[in-house]
């Protein structure tokens, strides 16, 4: 298979993945929001975004040091996952088992400090499942965690719809979450086993490597917290759970969205590192600009989307109480492309090893960010949260393009990006003004259809895309 084909394969398969999954997680949301209203959906959003804060520190970076490690050339990858895994056991716990504690302090609901705890049980299990998620990516083979996550989301369903059906109220929906991740984690460890045995283990020698690649990460990691989460936080604590429920019902539709760049990243950082380390910086360059470009021809068309059809989404999924949140998702989206060209950017500097040096961009958006968190929510609520998101995700992914561009001699050819910016557009021009009614699930699927018809054949006629390179993409062959 050639190397083009398998990648194309793999982020193929995440992405087919992650549509089904997000249709599935879309249907779940749009239950959760009508069975618990704005209100309930406010102590939902608030006890998972608490843990999310926990979680996401709890990461350590390990994601991305579990690729790295495994994708040296001759790395034991049977001991380095087996000690990865127990380290990650033993963080995750220490790290999540904080969260229940803390939020005791807080001036939150009974409800929500209770919800807390079993939030976190589900985000344990999501920490443990990346360390396969990092080896299926490494072994393009992507398609075995694209299942486990595929049979998670629709047990997830299940037991909302359950919960739902039977009154189980908030708790019932995040033991459904606790369980479906459990199960995914199950899944994955099965999947795992022709690749690696993995064990528990513990090598101080590979501890001491780990510890050592991770801090980078770990303090990059915290100064995203603070400008990706601090937000939903605050907003928790000073406005009322009908607006962070606003906010969050918003949210979780970007949420699903930006976790598609990072699939990528994770894919194409092993093949990119490596080209690095065998100093082939011609074919880096070729590589490093088809991802660009891929990256270009799928944010344009999301923006520009999403833009045009913000309230009908968020009507059609969250239900007539969540009107209010199309405007906000009208904004969040704009940070959408942010986050598609940061990650981006961020991978790059990881593959040349220079994680180090995004630490100072990282600082400089978390602290501004979080200054004008205090200065807009205040007055603006979520409306100035939103704005605030759009300038952390953007300032960000300036500083990291600058840092690419000081630190090598990488170029962007911008012919794709422009071209798939103006199709976007005429796409967007024509759904618009298309006379169907929008809000309903007939018209807003119509909207999806005519603007992916539209923009895929304004694609052909700028030639953004043309039959050599959909053969590349479609050698999937040896």
């Amino acid at each position: 298979m050639a190397l083009s084909g398998k990648v194309a394969y793999n982020t193929a398969a995440q992405v087919v993945s992650k549509i089904i999954g997000t249709l599935v997680s879309l249907a779940g949301v749009a239950l959760i929001t009508r069975y618990l209203g704005s209100y309930g959906f406010g102590y939902y959003t608030t006890a998972i975004t608490f843990v999310t804060f926990f979680s996401i520190a709890g990461d350590l970076g390990l994601t991305l040091v579990t690729t790295q490690l495994i994708s040296h050339p001759g790395a034991d990858q049977h001991k380095l996952l087996s000690n990865l895994f127990t380290f990650r056991l033993l963080s995750a716990l220490a790290i999540l088992i904080l969260a229940p504690i803390v939020v005791i302090f807080l001036p939150y609901a009974p409800l929500v400090k209770e919800g807390v705890t079993i939030a976190a049980v589900a985000f344990f299990f999501i920490l443990l499942n990346q360390v396969f998620v990092s080896l299926f990516q490494k072994e393009l083979k992507a398609d075995r965690s694209a299942i486990a996550e595929i049979v998670s989301r629709f047990i997830m369903f299940f037991g909302i719809a359950m919960a739902a059906w039977f009154n189980w109220g908030l708790f019932g929906i995040l033991w459904s979450m606790a369980i479906a991740n459990f199960l995914s984690f199950v899944l994955s460890y099965y999947f795992s086993r022709p690749y690696a045995k993995i064990r528990l283990a513990f090598n101080w020698l590979i501890w001491k490597d780990i510890l050592k690649r991770a801090w980078p990460f770990v303090l990059t990691i915290v100064l995203n917290l603070v400008y990706l989460r601090a937000d939903i936080l605050l907003l928790s604590l000073l406005k009322s759970p009908v607006e962070v429920g606003l906010y969050g019902a918003a949210y979780k539709v970007i949420d699903v969205l930006v976790s598609v760049p990072f699939l990528i990243g994770g894919t194409v950082l092993p093949i990119l590192t490596l080209r690095w380390q065998a100093k082939e910086y011609d074919k880096y360059q070729r590589a490093w600009q088809k991802i660009f470009n891929a990256t270009a021809l799928l944010v344009w068309p999301v923006i520009i989307g999403v833009f045009v059809l913000a309230t009908p989404i968020m009507t059609l999924v969250a239900g007539q109480d969540f009107i209010l949140a199309g405007p906000i998702l009208k904004i969040l989206i704009i940070a959408v492309g942010g986050v598609f060209f940061s990650a981006l950017f961020t991978y790059t500097m990881i593959s040349f090893g220079y994680q180090r040096r995004l630490i100072g961009a990282y600082l400089f958006t978390a602290l501004t960010s979080l200054i004008l968190y205090f200065v807009l929510i205040p007055g603006y609520s979520y409306i100035g949260a939103a704005w605030v998101t759009v300038y952390s995700e953007i300032i960000m992914c300036f500083l990291a393009w600058f840092l690419v561009r000081r630190n090598s001699n990488l170029k962007a050819k911008m012919n794709i990006f422009m071209k798939a910016f103006f199709a976007s557009i005429i796409m967007g021009l024509i759904v618009y003004y298309l006379p169907v009614n929008k809000v309903s699930l007939g018209g807003l699927s119509f909207s999806v259809i005519v603007g992916v018809i539209l923009y895929a054949v304004a694609l052909w006629s700028f030639k953004a895309i043309d039959k050599p390179m959909l053969k590349e993409l479609a050698s999937w062959k040896k």
